[in-house]
């Protein structure tokens, strides 16, 4: 049996960014990632005098994520951008992202997230789970009865990232698949 999908977002489980901004979370090293050049060209160069964007992540995150028996693939608005600048940090892989294109923070009128139904259709039938912290009820329902297969959507604190507890919730989900990690 082939493993499931991991969809991984990066802002809220691995950048815990609703952390107080001026304590970095235990265990996290900062990263800071240049913004890019056309934001300078916005009218009135408002961008060009920001600072890079400031990204705390935890160097664990990596050797735990590469141990769970899942496909790992970033669902991220990152998307490729994850491979240059996240995947490196935690000493993962270059991984398949998601290529989100109009869907890309496009609301709907049913209130399904954006990423909802890019993920499903990505999954193609396959089981996933999909870490996130902006997932709701509403994403759930629509998972269910849309996707024909397993699917875990398990939510994360923006303030705290990935935890043991979400750890051990992705390896049970993996397990119940068939898979055991190690």
């Amino acid at each position: 049996m082939s493993r499931p999908l991991l969809f991984l977002d990066v802002d809220g489980p691995l950048n815990p960014y609703a952390a107080k901004p001026e304590r970095r979370p235990a265990g996290y090293l900062t990263l800071r990632v240049p913004l890019d050049n056309r934001d300078a060209a916005e009218p009135g160069g408002l961008r060009a005098r920001w600072r890079p964007l400031r990204v705390w992540l935890n160097p664990e995150h990596g050797p735990a994520l590469l141990a769970l028996d899942y496909e790992l693939c970033w669902a991220t608005t990152w998307m490729g951008d994850a491979n240059r600048w996240i995947g490196p940090a935690l000493g993962l892989p270059e991984l398949p992202f998601v290529d989100f294109g109009d869907a890309l923070f496009a609301e709907r009128p049913d209130g399904v997230h954006w990423k909802t139904e890019p993920l499903v259709a990505y999954a193609k039938g396959r089981p996933f789970a999909w870490v996130d912290d902006d997932q709701s009820d509403i994403d759930h329902a629509h998972v269910a009865v849309g996707h024909n297969a397993p699917a875990l959507l398990h939510h994360v604190n923006p303030r705290i990232g990935l935890r043991t507890p979400d750890f051990a919730a992705l390896a049970d989900f993996a397990s119940s698949q068939g898979v055991t990690s190690g």
